[in-house]
């Protein structure tokens, strides 16, 4: 399995973003044509699903890619994930709330189901936190900084052991529940540990055992952040 952890794929919803070498990366790694498959972050919100499936997949149709197949896997489908897991050539982990996805995953055996998989998986945004042994469900939604019951650590795919934050060029100043979501939130959290932050355009790559970051990141480790 050769694994690209994005930030996001486009910056327009309409065109892949070729940024530090994306692009060219992919064309190296996936055999096409193949099957896509498209796995949602929310199970039961089926129209916004097929809306930013639809535009993911066009992006790579438009970049040059050509797939057999294109599916969808949500709750509508979810008993025939490991059907559609095993014929795929490239997965897709669509981005989202990364509670709501990671309960889904674990619904279907994700986990399990990727062992042996040994296509391209494309992460975007809550997909690429999810992508991660341990995963930083960093709060997001009104109500999860300040609430006590808010699990912010949860077991992942175990595709990395790198934890990544996404969209770090515009949450950077975000503020929720009156907390500052860097500073008074996630930096206390990473005592301990270790995130990184990535800008749209930048992006993991794992394969062969290696891990590398392409673009612009920041390492948060025991409270400090580090441009890399």
């Amino acid at each position: 399995m050769v694994c690209f952890l994005t930030s996001c794929t486009s910056n327009d919803g309409a065109h892949l973003n070729a940024q530090n070498g994306f692009v060219d990366e992919l064309r190296r790694a996936l055999n096409a044509p193949c099957a896509m498959l498209f796995v949602c972050s929310d199970p039961d919100v089926p129209e916004l699903t097929d809306h930013f499936a639809t535009e993911v997949r066009d992006s790579f149709t438009d970049a040059g890619f050509a797939f057999t197949d294109f599916t969808v896997l949500d709750r509508r489908n979810a008993k025939d994930a490991p059907e559609l897991v095993k014929r795929a050539g490239l997965i897709v982990l669509g981005g989202g709330h990364v509670p709501t996805q990671n309960r889904f995953f674990r619904e279907i055996g994700l986990r399990e189901l990727l062992h042996g998989f040994d296509g391209v998986l494309v992460g975007i945004s809550a997909g690429s936190m999810n992508a991660a042994e341990t995963v930083y469900a960093q709060p997001e939604r009104p109500g999860e900084a300040v609430d006590p019951h808010y699990r912010r650590f949860l077991p992942g795919l175990g595709l990395t052991e790198t934890m990544l934050l996404p969209h770090y060029q515009e949450c950077r100043d975000d503020v929720l529940d009156g907390l500052r979501v860097y500073e008074d939130v996630t930096y206390p959290d990473s005592a301990g540990r270790r995130f990184y932050a990535v800008c749209d355009g930048s992006y993991l790559i794992c394969r062969d055992g290696h891990e590398e970051l392409r673009g612009e990141a920041y390492r948060i480790e025991n409270g400090v952040l580090t441009q890399l």
